[in-house]
């Protein structure tokens, strides 16, 4: 039960992919390869086949033909990309490319605007997207990097971190860096067991395989997802991707936060990464409609699915409030599921959630579940569309399913 408590405050959630998408993975709308600013001029089109260039140099793993694009002068820049080129030896790549944005020149040098786009091979359908800054001269008749970042909002790559080493399990593949072949076997494992689980529990189409990042530090996880460190603190894993009602989520992450997630057991762990992949496999059916007390309730009930585990046991923040008469009034907000808030108020959200999908499973039934999960989704008006779905699904109302739900927690909550 100890290290039942302790998953409760590790788990993550798919509100920290709704809310950091922008930052973290949502495309940023470029100019592609279309004509872009000062095209006339020239400048754009000659970067623009610099970065192609590197681009294949990636690819092909040629790393002469990578530093080629760098400013020969650059002792430090030359040192640091080296650095990086062989960061990603370990990365499977199946797709490396820059789409060009706005190029500022002022004379011989230019600052230019472009997303990285990038993905791995056997497990992203569409690219994880990255802004970046570049900064070029005009050296010899051609361009030349000198300085390659982040953009404003962007956030470091597991390369920038260090060597990344890659682990393939029969359906996840691990990424990490700073950590021994070991240790991501064995994540692989837990990853591997998690996701014949979740497809059992979701019936809807998703890859069924899921990439988990193993950055080395809860400082390093916070630099991936480009938020203070310390907001994640006892956090074991969180889950980034894009979300939409599209049927395909390309690029979803489970980032593991090593402190946090090596307290755990082997139960919690299993809980973490099963919830976790719950949500890779649930994103294209999630969107702002979405309450959160549905995307985590659903991700905490097909974790502890078939655990053997009691709600007392699974419950216990909301248990001691049902002893006391302390029943929440309502279903939680999503305000309730922030980071850095009151333990107990984030451990009963949680709770309240699984508690209100269990009871829909139980009440209706699993199907009636995971079909009012995606009607969510499809309704066309994201301000009506739980109301709605109450009704057209589950053929009640917010007022009768909340007392439903009341008797439901005094049910299964109570000490008889």
């Amino acid at each position: 039960m100890a290290d039942d408590r302790r998953a409760r405050r590790a788990r993550g959630r798919a509100g920290v992919g709704l809310a950091l998408v922008a930052a973290v993975l949502a495309p940023v709308l470029l100019a592609g390869c279309g004509e872009a600013p000062g095209d006339r001029a020239g400048a754009p089109a000659e970067i623009r086949r610099v970065l192609d260039a590197r681009a294949a140099a990636v690819l092909a793993r040629d790393e002469p033909g990578y530093l080629a694009a760098l400013d020969p002068g650059a002792d430090r820049l030359r040192t640091e990309e080296l650095r990086l080129f062989r960061n990603l030896t370990e990365v499977p790549l199946a797709s490396w490319e820059y789409r060009l944005g706005e190029v500022r020149q002022h004379g011989g040098r230019a600052t230019a605007e472009a997303e990285l786009r990038y993905r791995i091979s056997g497990y992203d359908s569409g690219p994880v997207t990255a802004p970046r800054t570049l900064e070029l001269a005009r050296r010899d008749g051609r361009w030349h990097l000198t300085a390659d970042r982040a953009a404003d909002g962007g956030v470091q790559q597991l390369w920038h971190q260090g060597p990344v080493r890659a682990v393939r399990g029969e359906r996840s593949l691990i990424l990490g860096v700073g950590h021994d072949e070991a240790r991501l076997t064995a994540l692989a494992r837990t990853a591997d067991r998690s996701v014949p689980a979740v497809s059992d529990a979701w019936p809807t189409r998703w890859a069924g395989r899921v990439v988990v990042l193993a950055p080395r530090s809860l400082e390093a996880m916070g630099a991936l997802l480009g938020a203070p460190a310390a907001g994640y603190r006892g956090i074991a894993a969180v889950t980034t991707g894009e979300t939409g009602a599209t049927g395909d989520a390309p690029a979803d992450r489970v980032i593991v936060n090593p402190a946090a997630y090596d307290a755990l057991g082997d139960f919690g762990k299993r809980v973490v990464i099963t919830h976790e992949t719950t949500h890779v496999a649930t994103r294209a059916h999630t969107s702002p409609a979405t309450p959160l007390w549905l995307s985590e309730g659903f991700a905490d009930w097909v974790a502890y699915r078939d655990t053997g585990r009691t709600a007392v046991q699974t419950a216990p923040e909301l248990h001691r409030a049902v002893r006391r008469g302390d029943l929440p009034p309502a279903l939680p907000a999503n305000d309730d599921f922030a980071f850095g808030g009151s333990p107990q108020t984030l451990a009963r959200a949680y709770e309240s959630g699984w508690l209100a999908c269990e009871l829909i499973a139980d009440h209706w039934s699993e199907t009636h579940l995971t079909d009012f999960y995606r009607a969510l989704t499809q309704a066309p008006n994201p301000t009506t569309a739980l109301p709605s779905a109450l009704t057209t699904v589950l053929s009640t109302t917010p007022e009768a399913f909340t007392a439903l739900w009341h008797d439901y927690l005094r049910q299964r909550l109570s000490d008889r």
